[in-house]
């Protein structure tokens, strides 16, 4: 074989090499980076979630609240409530709950069957003591909001994803981005459950009140709000329960 065709069998062999390392990457690598890449906001359909997905609240959780009392989520059954996660050292959730429950809470807190939970994705560290400081500094009556530790956390984490289906919790790597944002990557929506134990919306209103979210869709907020409020009144004011 000549030195020529030496050359070009390596060359060749070479090729091969990287076409297959290329295969690899596309097909099994970076398929999996994709997957392991946080989602960003879906702007075009950050909606409270239609009629005929509505699903029943089918296991219970129990766990202690801000006043030390043990309480379960179906003490609730009868009354209309909304529920999101949290955890007190998490900056993004001291602002949707100074902002958007709270307002929530200061517009419906009157009426006797309206009710709010916040459920911690760090139980291990939102004890009692954690959770009635927080409560306070809001200003939350427990007899209408609960700042709610539902005590081991794979059993809280696998409850909230599974049962009340909000979006997977994610726990934060990188000590930058604990150090901003706290340990957790969790869902910031807002649930709305009815008189039967049904969740029966999901509003984003975190997201449409992100920078990104005004910059795409500047209504969007809002339309969101307006459209809880709404719904919240609705069900709360069905016959025979008037506000």
């Amino acid at each position: 074989m000549t030195k020529r065709n030496t050359l070009i069998v390596l060359y060749s062999c070479v090729a091969l090499i990287c076409a297959g390392i290329l295969a690899c990457v596309n097909f099994f690598i970076l398929p999996r980076i994709e997957a392991r890449k946080p989602k960003p906001a879906d702007f075009v359909n950050v909606v409270q979630q239609k009629e005929e997905t509505w699903y029943p609240i089918e296991k219970d959780l129990v766990g202690i609240n801000q006043a030390g009392d043990r309480v379960k989520l179906s003490d609730l059954r009868g009354k209309v409530w909304v529920v999101a996660e949290f955890f007190a050292v998490c900056p993004h959730c001291a602002v949707r709950n100074g902002t958007e429950i709270r307002a929530i809470y200061d517009r419906f807190k009157d009426h006797p069957d309206f009710h709010v939970v916040c459920i911690s994705v760090d139980p291990a560290q939102d004890q009692v003591e954690r959770l009635s400081a927080y409560a306070s500094a809001l200003g939350a009556d427990v007899s209408k909001w609960w700042f709610l530790n539902g005590g081991d956390e794979a059993k809280t984490h696998e409850y909230l994803e599974k049962t009340m289906k909000f979006f997977s919790i994610r726990e934060r790597s990188n000590p930058q981005d604990i150090e901003s944002n706290g340990r957790f990557d969790h869902d910031m929506g807002i649930m709305l459950v009815d008189r039967d134990f049904n969740v029966i919306g999901k509003w984003a209103l975190a997201d449409a009140r992100s920078d990104e979210g005004r910059r795409l869709h500047p209504g969007l907020y809002d339309e969101l709000k307006k459209q809880l409020f709404d719904r919240l009144s609705r069900e709360l004011n069905e016959p025979g329960n008037p506000q």
